[in-house]
C-alpha cells in the first residue's frame, strides 16, 4: 500500500499531501519526519535523482523537481522499486502539467491540475495509472478509451 505522497517547498512547507491507511494521529509524525529527511539529504541533489530510505517496515523514495520536493511512502508490495515507478509517474506528470520542472509559484498556479493528476496516478493507496497519455485524458474528465 502507498501510505503517503507528499510535496514540500524548499523551506519544508507542505504543498500537497495524500495519506492512505495512516491514522490521523500519526500524520504529524510523518510530515515532520519526511520534511526533516528532505532537509538533511536533498541539498545539492539533481532534478529527479532518487533517494531511498527505510523506516521500520516502510520504504520511502524521494526526490526534488525544480523547487519542490516529492516524497512517496509505501509498505508491503510497494517496496523501493515499485515506489520508484510511482515517483517517476508523478514527476513526469508534474513536468507535463507545468511544462518544465516547477518553481514553487508555477506549482501553486497549476495546483488544481496537479491534484487531479495525482488522483489519477495514486488512488486509495494503490498505483492506478502510469501511462502519461491516459493520465492526461483522465484529467480532462474524459473516458479513458474511445467507444
Amino acid at each position: 500500500m502507498i501510505l503517503a505522497v507528499l510535496f514540500a517547498n524548499v523551506e519544508g512547507n507542505i504543498l500537497i499531501e495524500r495519506f492512505s491507511g495512516v491514522p490521523a494521529e500519526e500524520r504529524l509524525h510523518w510530515r515532520s519526519f519526511l520534511v526533516k529527511l528532505g532537509a538533511d539529504n536533498l541539498k545539492g541533489v539533481k532534478n529527479e535523482e532518487l533517494l531511498v530510505a527505510s523506516h521500520k517496515s516502510v520504504y520511502i523514495v524521494y526526490t526534488v523537481l525544480g523547487d519542490v520536493s516529492i516524497f512517496v511512502v509505501g509498505k508491503d508490495e510497494y517496496d523501493e522499486l515499485a515506489l520508484a515507478e510511482v515517483i517517476f509517474s508523478i514527476t513526469s506528470a508534474v513536468k507535463d502539467v507545468c511544462g518544465k520542472p516547477p518553481t514553487e509559484r508555477l506549482f501553486l498556479d497549476k495546483y488544481g491540475k496537479i491534484c487531479l493528476c495525482l488522483d489519477e496516478i495514486v488512488w486509495k493507496g494503490l498505483l492506478e495509472n502510469t501511462d502519461k497519455d491516459r493520465i492526461r485524458r483522465l484529467m480532462r474528465l474524459k473516458p479513458p478509451t474511445e467507444v
